[in-house]
């Protein structure tokens, strides 16, 4: 794990192993802090460093494994539950919902009983809401399923973002976010690749068989693996109410609140690619299962480099808010660009140009969605477990919403995904520019943090 900007408990393993200078430092830090409360053996976090980051990794994963590996099947599906294409997107929807209200309550959870238990509770439920959905009857149970399965896969979101809150501050929080993005950013590359191949073998169903084992290998490796990262002391006892209380002073800091609803309204055009992408590629362009797979798998692939363009080489270098501002205008050049295509504006047009619009716009997506996620953390020292709830559930909530607009107007056209996600884009650059005012410099590099 990379060192620079790691919480005060890291460097007191730091100073530690630093020789004699450093030993003293550490007695004159632990005189004035003797009765402070043990903090977790962040010097192991290091040891197992990447074994951790690889877990956070999975557990960020849970949304596109959930979502792109079924994505090649919803024609399928159609056909094999007798359903219309928008009563299936349905599923989509109610996945997502489900992993929207989930954060707000595992999240508060999370700082009040520890990371690693609601964690593995959520999976095991997640386990069995997968399993049903494996042998759903009709398109109404399965559209109840997709909503406990989002539910409980809620957990694995909301703890990952709160495990890197623990651990890390600042520009090393940035860069571990797009180290997560390289990570998770695997899966919509793999995952329609592999729900298109076990198309080929068995139908719709078997992918969940495929999602449960996934999901069964994730919980083991978490029980063994993945350690506690937040200390008995720093934990909150107020029940509910303190809970609301945290959320409420999240929600009163301005800048917090802009950050959230830009990533949310960022994502509400991620996923209105992902629901109409299909029927998109597919119905209008003709392409195969195979074909969507390849394609989404390519987009997802630009999505990972500029992560890694964000993390390695622009963290530390630019100001994020400069580089989220960058994300965000390509974003609405891409959305434009779809709109004009989808209207016949350039005339009759092939699958490239529209591929290649898409391109851009989920690479966009790398630019954009680990900084307004940073920089929303950045501003809290304490409940980063609400603060991760709120910043996932209003993300999953805007895209649930914007899911069944994109097919509003029936599986023959584009129009409506590229409206949507060109308002998406603009609601979320005003919220930008109006809430956290990126030109008052210092704003949000002073470590203020919201509701401290």
């Amino acid at each position: 794990m990379p060192e620079r900007g790691r919480t005060t408990r890291g460097e007191r393993f730091e100073r530690e192993e630093a020789g004699p200078e450093g030993r003293i430092a550490n007695t004159a830090l632990a005189d004035v802090s003797e009765a402070a409360p043990k903090a977790p053996d962040t010097g192991a976090l290091r040891r197992t460093g990447l074994l951790v980051t690889l877990i956070l990794g999975g557990l960020t994963a849970t949304p596109p494994l959930a979502m792109d590996m079924y994505l090649p099947s919803l024609p399928e599906v159609t056909e094999s539950l007798h359903a219309p294409a928008a009563t299936v997107q349905l599923t989509l929807t109610a996945c997502l919902a489900g992993m929207a209200f989930g954060q707000l309550v595992v999240g508060p959870m999370s700082d009040r009983w520890g990371r690693k238990r609601p964690l593995l509770t959520g999976l095991v439920v997640y386990i069995v809401a997968t399993v049903l959905c494996a042998l759903a009857p009709n398109v109404e149970l399965l559209v109840a399923f997709r909503l406990a399965q989002g539910l409980a896969g809620a957990a694995g979101i909301v703890i990952a973002r709160a495990v890197v809150r623990d651990l890390y501050d600042g520009v090393a929080m940035a860069r571990f976010f797009s180290t997560l993005m390289l990570i998770s950013g695997v899966a919509p590359i793999v995952a329609p690749l592999i729900g298109g191949q076990i198309l080929r073998f068995t139908d719709w169903r078997g992918v969940f068989v495929v999602l449960t084992a996934v999901g069964i290998a994730l919980t083991v490796v978490v029980w063994f693996r993945l350690p506690e990262t937040l200390t008995p002391a720093e934990r909150h006892s107020g029940g509910v109410g303190e809970a609301l209380r945290a959320m409420r002073g999240l929600l009163a800091d301005r800048a917090f609140a802009g950050y959230m609803l830009a990533g949310g309204f960022a994502f509400a055009a991620l996923f209105a690619y992902i629901s109409a992408s299909p029927f998109v590629v597919q119905e209008i362009y003709g392409a195969s299962p195979q074909t969507f797979s390849l394609l989404f798998g390519v987009n997802s692939v630009g999505l990972v480099i500029a992560g890694q363009i964000n993390g390695k080489v622009l963290v530390g270098r630019v100001s994020l808010d400069k580089v989220l501002a960058v994300g965000l205008a390509l974003i609405t050049l891409a959305a434009t660009a779809l709109l004009l295509m989808s209207t016949g504006a350039f005339g009759e047009v092939g699958l490239a140009p529209v591929a290649a619009a898409l391109f851009v716009l989920m690479s966009a997506m790398g630019l954009a969605l680990p900084n307004t996620q940073a920089l929303a953390l950045m501003r809290v020292r304490h409940a980063a477990g609400s603060a991760s709830a709120l910043l996932g559930t209003s993300a999953f909530l805007i895209g649930a919403i914007a899911s069944p607009l994109v097919g509003i107007a029936g599986e023959h056209t584009a129009v409506p995904m590229a409206v949507v996600q060109l308002a998406a884009v603009l609601v979320a650059i005003a919220c930008f520019v109006g809430l956290c005012r990126p030109w008052q410099t210092g704003r949000t590099s002073d470590g203020k943090a919201a509701g401290s």
